[in-house]
C-alpha cells in the first residue's frame, strides 16, 4: 500500500469459517478504487493473497 501512496485508514482481522488460523482481513484506504495507486495497490495485494474483494468505493466529500 504504502509503496503505491495510498493510506491505509483501518485495518481489521477476523476468524474465517474455513478453521483454525485462517483470518479475513478488512482494510480501509484512502482514495477511490478507479484512482491508478489504489488501483495499483489492490494488484499488489491480488498477488499476495488468496481473494480480495472490495466491498464499496465511495468519493470524498468536498467541502
Amino acid at each position: 500500500m504504502a509503496a503505491n501512496g495510498v493510506s491505509m485508514s483501518k485495518f481489521e482481522s477476523r476468524p474465517s469459517r474455513a478453521g483454525l488460523w485462517d483470518y479475513v482481513f478488512f482494510i480501509d484506504l484512502e482514495g477511490h478504487r478507479q484512482d491508478e495507486r489504489v488501483l495499483k495497490a489492490l494488484a499488489g495485494l491480488g498477488e499476495r493473497t488468496s481473494f480480495v474483494k472490495v466491498l464499496g468505493s465511495y468519493p470524498t466529500a468536498v467541502l
